[in-house]
């Protein structure tokens, strides 16, 4: 019986799968949220702490912590890694002058025991602005070639347009399923 109900929880999808958006401050990373739970764009402010919502994606639910991306908070983004299912890294690709940082915070989190699992998207966002690095720019000034350990996958959007998250999202599902 036990079997059974496990494969009809694989194929329906059961319970929420946790998710973490990490990114520096102004990524995006609260749009793409909000975007993908209403299909809107809504107004938006700093995240102070943590958003959690929850997202349907075809037939799973993903409970999905919003982490504030300020200098002084992502100390605290470690605090969220815990049974975390996949970690999505929002960056904004037109600010070229801080993907350093972003680098740095991103390899920072693939060092947490509580990541090590974890399949990592990147959304390479604010593809719609003007001098915005493509998501193959990005990928090399991030170094994601020297990622080996987990699989991941950098996905081009616009929040505000919508283009790009579905395809995001797709992938992360495949990733835990």
């Amino acid at each position: 019986m036990g079997i059974i109900a496990s494969k009809l929880r694989t194929l329906f999808g059961a319970g929420n799968h946790k998710l973490v958006i990490i990114g520096l401050d102004n990524a995006g990373k609260t749009t793409i949220l909000y975007k993908l739970m209403m299909d809107e764009v809504v107004e938006t402010t700093p995240t102070i702490g943590s958003n959690v919502e929850e997202v349907r994606f075809r037939n799973l639910k993903f409970l999905v912590w919003d982490v504030g991306g300020q200098d002084a908070l992502r100390t605290t983004w470690s605090t969220y890694y815990c049974d975390t299912k996949a970690v999505i890294l929002v960056i904004d690709s037109s600010d070229q002058g801080r993907l350093h940082i972003a680098k740095r915070e991103l390899h920072r989190m693939l060092q947490d025991e509580n990541t090590h699992d974890a399949p990592v998207l990147i959304y390479a966002n604010k593809q719609d602005m003007p001098q915005s690095l493509t998501a193959t720019q990005i990928s090399n000034l991030l170094g994601l070639v020297e990622i080996k350990d987990r699989p991941w996958h950098i996905q081009a959007c616009s929040a505000i347009k919508g283009d790009g998250l579905i395809e995001g999202m797709a992938w992360v599902a495949d990733q835990i399923r």
